[in-house]
């Protein structure tokens, strides 16, 4: 899963946004997960690794898809209110712009961290502004494996946000990350039941805040 820069290609953007309009959760083995706060978080298996893919769907209400766009890819900010944040930052790496985050996992574990390309596009789709977020893992010599900590090497993200006819936004995410390393089925469940949820009502509640502190 390595990209160069700019390789996101238009139709995956549009697909992020197809999924706000209609999910694509046919054909395929989705299942629901869990329904909470109005957030719904469906599964699939894959087959290749064992490990599940996720699509999240829902409404933050009270922010808008600019103000929730612009606080998802404000790292700085990120590092004020997302409390697993290790280290978070951009570095310029052969002409490209690439992430590298550490996760803090709960003791005895290893934290993990990653090194991704990211993307944001805003698109007029037949009057409708979506905002589109893409990632994906790439590697570069720059940033080197740490000692003690399990580089995350299979990582992908989408996001997608527009405007829920109010004064909220509608989301579309999809995740999927192999996190490496022996970690408790237990953990991996409660990470896409209470941490997805939790961290989208972080992230609402961010945006309450970012304006007072920009």
């Amino acid at each position: 899963m390595e990209l160069a820069a700019g390789s996101f290609s238009g139709e995956q953007f549009r697909e992020a946004c197809a999924e706000l309009q209609q999910p694509a959760l046919a054909g395929a083995d989705w299942q629901l997960l869990v329904e909470t706060s109005g957030i719904s978080i469906y599964r699939l298996l894959d087959q290749k690794t064992g490990l599940y893919e996720y699509k999240v769907f829902g409404v933050l209400e009270d922010c808008s898809p600019t103000l929730l766009a612009d606080v998802y890819m404000d790292l700085d900010y990120r590092k004020q209110w997302d409390q697993y944040v290790k280290e978070l930052y951009e570095q310029e790496c052969n002409g490209q712009t690439v992430v590298y985050w550490e996760v803090k996992y709960p003791f005895p574990m290893s934290n993990r961290d990653y090194v991704y390309l990211r993307q944001r596009r805003d698109l007029d789709m037949e009057g409708r502004k979506i905002h589109v977020v893409l990632a994906q893992s790439t590697s570069v010599p720059q940033l080197v494996e740490r000692s003690g900590v399990i580089r995350v090497k299979q990582y992908k993200q989408s996001l997608a946000i527009e405007s829920d006819g109010k004064k909220g936004s509608k989301v579309f995410m999809y995740y999927f990350d192999n996190p490496g390393g022996q970690i408790p089925s237990w953990l991996i469940n409660w990470a896409a039941k209470n941490g997805v949820p939790n961290f989208l009502k972080d992230m609402a509640r961010a945006c309450q805040n970012y304006l007072k502190n920009t």
